[in-house]
């Protein structure tokens, strides 16, 4: 059975000499097969819940699924694994009636790391998705106070991380009557996951795209996490710590706004300016 979190004993020692024997509780990491049709996309590793949003968060991302309703069904495969349990480590995705499989070139050849949204992508052409959304149409900004604040309503709602210290979190969080509200929170070990869980919520529940959105980032602000929102039609992203170099190109490529080491008290803004009052 696969579990959020596990507990193991540790040797607790300090420089003062100090040795003890106590419980520790670690995020888990299991490996999830994405099979789309029967046939196997990915494997990557991930913190055992919300899988289907995963899946579904992940295909959308790929450029596979536009909406929710092209998917047909979404279930774990039936079958029980060496511990006597039923296996959850595999999803199935079976695509609505006349909705185009996945391009082979677009598998995954080797698994996808925690630390990696798009290892084992076959060609470079295939790690940039063409949008759907025109991000620079979206004239939605927001003050500077409010964005400043995300880091801390994010770290507030991180249950996981509370008890492991070891998981990455997204939130998206939607405009409304009182300013932005935080709609969906996940946490992973690899932080696209968390972002294609969040997504996949939005697309099981018919939101896409997120005229006005922030998504608000645990870690860095990644390549493929812009990739991601701008697949999504979401305006903001905005991260904890450093975007990388593609990431600010891409960005302001498909006109989104990045946002990058939010602590609280300052920020900087790297690509559309013009979205924080």
């Amino acid at each position: 059975m696969v579990k959020v979190t596990q507990r193991r004993r540790v040797t607790r020692l300090t420089a003062g000499g100090e040795v003890r024997e106590r419980a520790d509780v670690l995020a888990g990491e299991e490996p999830l097969e994405v099979r789309v049709n029967a046939r196997s996309l990915s494997v990557t590793m991930r913190t055992p819940g919300d899988d289907f949003d995963l899946a579904v968060g992940f295909l959308h991302g790929e450029g596979m699924l536009a909406g929710w309703e092209e998917v047909a069904q979404i279930d774990y495969r039936s079958g029980i694994g060496a511990d006597g349990q039923r296996d959850y480590n595999v999803v199935d995705v079976t695509l609505a009636e006349g909705v185009a499989p996945p391009d082979p070139s677009l598998e995954r050849h080797v698994y996808t790391s925690s630390s990696c949204g798009v290892c084992g992508t076959s060609s470079i052409e295939a790690v940039r998705r063409v949008g759907r959304h025109d991000l620079a149409a979206d004239v939605a900004a927001h003050p500077l106070a409010e964005l400043l604040a995300l880091p801390d309503r994010l770290r507030e709602g991180q249950a996981v991380f509370e008890r492991t210290g070891g998981v990455h979190a997204a939130g998206l969080f939607l405009p409304g009557a009182g300013g932005l509200e935080l709609a969906c929170l996940r946490e992973d070990v690899g932080r696209h996951n968390a972002v294609d869980k969040v997504v996949g919520w939005a697309l099981r529940e018919h939101v896409l795209p997120l005229p006005g959105a922030v998504l608000q980032v645990s870690g860095r602000a990644s390549f493929e996490l812009v990739q991601k929102a701008a697949m999504a039609g979401i305006p903001t992203l905005s991260a904890v710590s450093a975007p990388s170099s593609l990431a600010a190109e891409l960005a302001e490529e498909s006109g989104l706004t990045l946002v990058g080491f939010n602590r609280g008290s300052s920020l900087n803004v790297y690509t559309g300016r013009q979205r924080v009052r």
